[in-house]
Parts: C-alpha cells; structure tokens; sequence
C-alpha cells in the first residue's frame, strides 16, 4: 500500500496533471486529483467504504441489480480511480468488469499507485467511450453498464444522445441496469436532456440524488437509471433508506418535472 504522494503525472490528451496523495482523515484513503480539482477517492483498506456521495449511491443501485454478492458482469465508461470496480470487486468477488479510460496515462498512473484488490477481473481499454463500446465483441453483455463522463454542459454531444444510450442498452443482459452520474449546474439543462434521451431507449427510468438537487438550485450529481421494464418501487424504497440521506427517487410521472425534448 503507498504511504506517501505520487509524483504528478501528466495526461497528454488534456494537458492536465493527475496527483495521488493519502487522506488524511481515511486511513487507507487517497484522492486522485486532476488539474488541481479532486477527481476520485479510494479506500485501499475497505474498498467497500465510498466516500463520495454520488459513487456510494451508484454503488446502491449496483447491489440492487442482482442477488446480493452475486457475481456480476460490468462496463464501467470513464474509469477515474476505478472506484466503484474495487467496490464491486470487495461486494461482489468473482464480477468480470471492463472499464474504459480516454487517457492512457491516467489508467496506469492509478494502477500502479492504487492496486486492485486481489482477485479483481478487470479488463481495461483506452479511448473514446462510443468508440470502445462499439468495438467489443459482439456477444459481451453486461448486468450494469455505468457511464460516469457528465460534468456540465461540456458533456460530449456524440454520448450524451439517445442513440448512444440505445448502443449501450443493446449491451445489457437480461436482467441488466444502465447507470449515468450527470454532474451537472443549477437549472439542470443536462439532466433534463439525459432523462429526455434515456426515456427514449429506456424501456423506464428513474433518478436518485440528495434531495434538494431537484430543486435546481445547486450544482451536483444526479443519478439516472434505465431499466428494461418497469422501474421496481421496491427499489425506490431501498434507495431512499440507503440514502446518503437526505435521498429522493423521481420515477413514472414524478420524473417528467425533470424532462424536456432535448437529446
């Protein structure tokens, strides 16, 4: 386990620096920061233990989506730290997991700073996340596909689009969810066009955030899901205890305060 800073890392794609450096209010815990912002935390004691609230609520909607520590498969686009693939890994051992990285050097830099937990099957490719869904093999399905790129109105236009969403919806298996962090500012233009564009290759959709996100009023996280029938109510009970708390799911007609026909 490292116990000290890294060397930054420069990413030639962005022109950024990536640090790892200890928490120091996490034993075990380092912050991967990119251009100076902090960008991902990682528990390498517990890697079960999620200190952001968006990536432990993402992490909430993952154990819903099989019997709980059941292996699963999962597609993680955008890899950061590969934070929720370590949780996966300590929840659920055994899971087959692919992540995809547009910048090389940021995947090694935290592979090699921040290992894996042992054990953990994790397939890693580099590029464009459309472009690398497209190139798995045919037959691959996963039981969640996680896309967790969004940050502002910035949000690639080829991804943040219906036909994307329906490229990754062909790759779910049959009991599989798609899951999308949207960061986004106050007004929610992005989140309102994702759960546009969602709804349209979704066979149903739901949101789960601290619930005052719904107001507009502030920047955040707002989680989407899109399953491949009717949204479980169970799940929102579930989601809603888990929290982090305050914690509000928005489905069925409670969700159309948070559409527009943008996407």
């Amino acid at each position: 386990m490292p116990e000290s800073a890294a060397a930054p890392r420069f990413l030639r794609t962005t022109g950024q620096h990536a640090t790892i450096e200890p928490d120091e209010f996490t034993e075990g815990g380092f912050v991967l920061s990119i251009g100076g912002a902090e960008q991902s935390h990682v528990n390498l004691a517990d890697p079960s233990d999620i200190f952001y609230e968006y990536l432990r609520r993402i992490g909430h909607v993952v154990d819903l989506a099989a019997p709980w520590g059941e292996p699963i498969s999962a597609l993680h686009l955008g890899a950061g730290a590969l934070t929720l693939a370590r949780y996966i890994q300590a929840t659920r051992p055994g899971s087959v997991q692919y992540a995809v990285e547009l910048e090389r050097e940021l995947l090694d830099f935290v592979l090699q700073h921040l290992p894996l937990p042992g054990g953990t099957e994790l397939r890693t490719l580099i590029g464009d996340a459309r472009e690398a869904l497209a190139g798995l093999p045919p037959e691959l399905r996963f039981d969640v596909v996680i896309l967790d790129i969004f940050s502002g109105p910035d949000a690639p236009a080829h991804i943040a689009c219906t036909d994307f969403y329906r490229e990754a919806a062909a790759r779910l298996g049959p009991r599989g969810v798609l899951i999308v962090n949207v960061g986004d500012e106050p007004g929610l233009t992005l989140v309102r066009s994702q759960v546009a564009a969602l709804r349209r290759a979704m066979a149903d959709v739901a949101a789960f955030a601290e619930s005052g996100m719904f107001s507009g009023r502030y920047p955040g996280n707002i989680i989407l899901t899109g399953t491949q029938g009717p949204w479980p109510e169970v799940w929102t009970a579930a989601l809603t205890a888990r929290g982090p708390h305050p914690a509000t799911v928005l489905s069925g007609v409670g969700l159309d305060v948070l559409s527009d026909r943008a996407g």
